[in-house]
């Protein structure tokens, strides 16, 4: 066994460890609101969300994938392909012992972010600052401000919408029925666009823009008259009051809740295997290539490590986007699920690296500053974002020491 061989092999437990930690952080991103909303309870989450997140990664995750730096530096300054192979593994360790960190103090934090912080780091001690594509890494610092903004101002309108429209409405269980089929056909045609837009079997359909748009009328027109019968359905009795508009979007925050966990497991299990994919292509080739191919066993690693992880620490972060920083409902957490999905959808379509992390966070502040200042926690929101700030640098400088180490190692 060679030393590419070694490397590699490391690489698939270094992965596995960066997809149980996606998987135990990022899970609120998904369920938390649907759980502090009381829609479905800590362990139907726990359940849910490891299989969409699993089915998510295998059977629309990407099997070609960029892995070898996300952009972030430029491998071709580097000329030996040992020191990539090298710097990829620092990257994965030290991505992952940032983000199960942040897990064990039950603070939401994204992987996407730390596996870009961790690149960079091990791409200035290897190749110098000119490696850095500082651009990209200044599009990711204005994401910070953008995403949680973006998604808290749509979430907002939201729900003061539902809220001025149904609930402060003297017969609002008829308001309900009135406007829950709209919401249902938005919230599909966002959902398919969503899905021809952000994962990767849907780009990978190259639809032309108009037929993706006509798509999404069509289903919102679907979506929108069976809406009706079923919203109908859900409540007859005219006396239920709010909790009969509580019951009706209960079921559609489930299922935004289930979508987000799908498409979360398609798009981020790249964050755990793409720089494994890239080891395994230097070991196996000995160069360095723009793209490689992922092998299915590799998605199916990150989408069993994604699910271990939601299984055994999924709930501390759920518990502290969903109950610590505003309470929720079932209206309010639709508008959080909406607002993150409609802000990761728009962002990612205008170029601009967003986290879903920030998104959903920005949705949770966002339906709990609609009721005022007093409604949103503020002393967690600032450890919420202390953390934000310190991810890129904090996964640079621990990828810089096991690099520099590892390197040692490797080369005395």
């Amino acid at each position: 066994m060679d030393i590419y061989d070694l490397f590699f092999y490391m690489s698939l437990g270094a992965g596995f460890l960066m997809a149980f930690n996606l998987g135990a952080n990022d899970v609120a991103n998904s369920m938390a609101s649907a759980v502090g909303a009381r829609a479905i309870t800590v362990r139907q989450a726990v359940f849910i969300a490891s299989i969409l997140n699993f089915v998510g990664a295998v059977v629309l995750g990407s099997h070609v994938t960029a892995t070898i730096s996300k952009g972030i530096i430029n491998t071709a300054s580097i000329t030996d392909p040992k020191i990539v192979m090298i710097g990829m593994f620092a990257a994965l360790l030290a991505a992952g012992a940032w983000v199960l960190v942040a897990t064990l103090t039950s603070l939401p934090v994204s992987s996407t972010h730390s596996i870009v912080g961790a690149i960079m780091g091990f791409g200035l001690v290897a190749g110098g600052p000119d490696v850095v594509n500082w651009l990209k890494m200044g599009g990711i610092v204005m994401s910070w401000i953008i995403s949680p903004f973006l998604a808290a101002g749509i979430a907002y309108f939201i729900f003061t919408h539902i809220r001025k429209h149904i609930l402060y409405k003297r017969r609002f269980i008829e308001q309900a029925k009135k406007w829950a089929p709209i919401w249902i056909a938005l919230t599909l045609s966002m959902i398919s666009l969503s899905f021809l837009y952000k994962t990767p079997v849907g780009k990978n359909l190259h639809l032309h823009w108009a037929t993706s748009l006509s798509i999404a009328v069509a289903l919102a027109f679907m979506a929108w008259f069976l809406g009706k019968m079923y919203v109908s359905r859900i409540v007859i009795n005219e006396e239920e009051g709010a909790e009969g508009v509580e019951k009706i979007f209960r079921k559609l925050q489930v299922g935004t809740s289930c979508y987000v966990a799908l498409s979360q497991g398609a798009n981020d299990v790249a964050n755990a295997i793409g720089p494994v994919a890239a080891i395994y292509l230097i070991a196996k080739e000995h160069r360095l290539l723009a793209t490689a191919d992922v092998p299915i066993g590799m998605l199916v690693l990150g989408g069993f490590g994604i699910a271990v992880g939601i299984s055994l620490l999924g709930y501390k972060v759920m518990a502290t986007v969903g109950t610590k920083i505003t309470t929720l409902t079932n209206t309010r957490g639709f508008a959080v699920d909406i607002g993150a999905a409609s802000t990761v959808l728009v962002a990612s379509n205008l170029g601009l690296p967003v986290s879903t992390t920030h998104a959903a966070v920005g949705g949770v502040v966002g339906v709990g500053l609609a009721r005022g200042f007093s409604a949103v926690d503020f002393r967690v929101l600032f450890r919420i974002v202390a953390y934000w700030i310190a991810t890129v640098p904090i996964a640079a400088f621990t990828s810089i020491i096991f690099f520099v180490v590892l390197k040692w190692l490797c080369y005395s």
